[in-house]
């Protein structure tokens, strides 16, 4: 290994030249594609990123800021919908609320933030290339960078409403959960009927997850691919209020996303959950696969 002719010092880790060294001739260096881009290193990475604190620190304050207008304005007026009127009725009720007050924009923008900024964000910083080139394989790539999104996804979602429950208790009380229906829980019921409600709905995120996600491979600008996911979700959402469009409305892939308020019947009813669940699995398998096919055939350039 000869050093640069323009007088330069080649850039080096203490010890790494002695290691090539001690390699037979012509031989190259080990390589091992399961040992590029770890979970652990890619984990620690997206936590240290200001838009993940800036998330979950607005997921955090946003139940505080909530509590406090109840207790400034002394509670929703007797017109207002249901979950509203009773959001200050105890830690869960306030928990679903808060579910009901988020599930339509907030968690959508930081789902999309996590899934479509997570590989746009290296082609705009100019890394993707070099990550390639280490070389990370493709599939790895994508494989890595999807399961740490899909996991910051989870956690926001389950952040919001655990903390929600603390601080609506200790605004609220603990009183068990009532139904905008009329029926009461115990807390065993309530904490089952909140852990449906929020499995519900990070099943339905995973919409928003691979349609950034896929927008995140086509794209070298994350605001494209975050925007972009966030738009259509708003434009659908949009259509979805239209009756006039039915019965083609419910193919739409958020329709059928405020169908977890079946979980606060008596009995649960389960029909809608499971046609909305099965309407995002089949959005979410065209466009991830969409996304593999797409980033495989690439030409990284940038």
């Amino acid at each position: 290994m000869t050093a640069p002719t323009d007088g330069r010092v080649a850039a080096t880790r203490r010890g790494v030249h002695d290691r090539l060294m001690q390699l037979p001739p012509g031989e190259p260096p080990d390589f091992r594609p399961q040992r590029t881009l770890r979970l652990r290193v890619e984990f620690v990475r997206q936590l240290k990123r200001r838009r993940t604190q800036i998330a979950f620190g607005l997921l955090l304050l946003l139940p505080i800021l909530i509590a406090t207008a109840f207790k400034v304005g002394g509670g929703a007026g007797a017109d207002a919908p249901g979950l509203v009127t009773l959001a200050n009725n105890g830690a869960t009720n306030f928990a679903l609320f808060a579910e009901f007050a988020s599930v339509g924009f907030l968690l959508v923008v930081v789902v999309a933030l996590f899934c479509g900024d997570t590989v746009a964000s290296e082609a705009s910083w100019a890394s993707l290339r070099y990550l390639l080139a280490q070389p990370v394989p493709r599939n790895r790539l994508l494989r890595q960078k999807l399961i740490v999104a899909a996991a910051l996804s989870v956690a926001a979602n389950v952040l919001l409403p655990l903390w929600s429950v603390v601080v609506g208790g200790v605004f609220f009380g603990w009183a068990p959960a009532r139904s905008p229906l009329g029926a009461t829980f115990t807390g065993g019921e309530s904490a089952a009927r909140l852990a449906i409600v929020v499995a519900f709905v990070c099943g339905q995120m995973l919409l928003v997850a691979s349609l950034a996600f896929l927008l995140s491979v086509s794209v070298d600008n994350p605001l494209g691919a975050v925007g972009g996911a966030v738009l259509l979700v708003v434009v659908s959402n949009i259509l979805d209020q239209i009756t006039a469009l039915d019965p083609y409305r419910k193919v739409l892939p958020t329709h059928w996303n405020y169908s977890w308020l079946d979980a606060l019947q008596t009995p649960i009813v389960w029909d809608d959950m499971l046609r909305g669940t099965g309407l995002v699995l089949i959005y979410a398998s065209v466009f991830l696969t969409v996304a593999w096919l797409r980033f495989d055939r690439k030409d990284v350039t940038s």
